[in-house]
């Protein structure tokens, strides 16, 4: 049987799961949520880097992505960095939707499924 390795787990979740090679993250929400949509996206693609590394792959491995906006008028704004952050011509299968966040200063939040 196939070991699972969870990272940081709580009583709730863990920042990432992975098994069989793939690693599934949590929702990644900005650190300082006083940060406008480019700095909370700036700050979890930053902690997106970490975390793949931490599990042995990257940003050119990601099989799918799901994206939470508060304001789905933020999208544009979000594309940029996020089309400036994934490889050429690597792009995931993707959902992107506004979304009622669990924190009103939450402007987005990203959750990944990636490969080794």
């Amino acid at each position: 049987m196939a070991k699972i390795i969870r990272t940081e787990p709580n009583p709730i979740l863990s920042k990432a799961v992975e098994y069989h090679g793939f690693v599934f993250t949590q929702g990644m929400v900005a650190r300082n949520l006083g940060l406008d949509i480019a700095g909370q996206t700036s700050d979890i693609l930053s902690q997106l880097d970490e975390l793949l590394d931490h599990h042995g792959t990257d940003s050119t491995r990601i099989l799918q992505a799901q994206i939470w906006l508060k304001d789905i008028n933020d999208r544009e704004a979000f594309n940029a960095l996020w089309q400036a952050w994934l490889p050429a011509d690597e792009a995931p299968a993707r959902a992107c939707v506004q979304a009622v966040m669990a924190n009103p200063a939450m402007l987005v939040e990203v959750m990944l499924i990636t490969t080794k």
